[in-house]
C-alpha cells in the first residue's frame, strides 16, 4: 500500500487503527521513529500490540494530512522532549548536579548523574540531556542560548 493512501483512524478507546485496502483493520498501533533525532520525518514503523511491525512509512511527507495529524498526536505523547530555552541555575559545578531550567513546556529541574548524560548531536551545538529520572531535554543550538546559560554549559562540556 502506498503511503498516500494510508487510512488511519482512532477506535472507540482512542487507540490508533490502520485499515488496509483488503479491509483488514489493525488496532492499537504505536508509531515508532527509526531515527527520531537525526531523521524524524523518515522511516516510521507502525507497530502492533504484539511488538511486530504492521506497516512501514518511508517518508512522513507522503502521508495524507488527516493521517499525519493522528501520527503527530501520537508522537507528541510518546516523544515528550522539552526544549531548554535557558539554564537558570546549577547547584554544583560537577556531577551529580541539579539544573533549574526554563523549557518550552515551562520551568523544570533536571538532575545529572554523570557527564555522559549530555550527548552532542549533529555537531557540537545540538545537545540531548538525559535527567536522572529518564526525561530527555533538547538544546537545538547551544549558541542561541543567553550568555549565562552558555557559561553554565561550558562547565560540563
Amino acid at each position: 500500500m502506498n503511503a498516500t493512501a494510508l487510512q488511519l483512524s482512532r477506535n472507540s478507546h482512542g487507540r490508533l487503527c490502520l485499515t488496509l485496502p483488503n479491509g483488514t483493520v489493525h488496532e492499537g498501533l504505536t508509531p515508532v521513529r527509526a531515527f527520531p533525532i537525526e531523521a524524524p520525518e523518515e522511516a516510521i514503523s507502525l507497530v502492533g500490540g504484539d511488538g511486530k511491525e504492521v506497516y512501514w512509512i518511508a517518508q512522513l511527507s507522503e502521508v495524507p494530512a488527516a493521517a499525519r495529524q493522528l501520527l503527530d498526536e501520537e508522537f507528541a505523547v510518546r516523544e515528550f522532549v522539552p526544549e531548554v530555552q535557558r539554564i537558570e541555575a546549577i547547584d554544583a559545578i560537577s556531577v551529580p548536579s541539579v539544573w533549574t531550567v526554563m523549557t518550552d513546556k515551562g520551568p523544570a529541574q533536571l538532575g545529572l548523574k554523570a557527564e555522559e548524560d549530555i550527548r552532542k548531536l549533529q555537531g557540537h551545538h545540538h545537545l540531548l540531556i538525559t535527567s536522572r529520572d529518564g526525561v530527555q531535554y533538547r538544546i537545538t543550538d547551544a549558541r542561541k542560548l543567553d550568555r549565562q546559560s552558555q557559561k553554565f554549559l561550558e562547565l560540563f562540556l
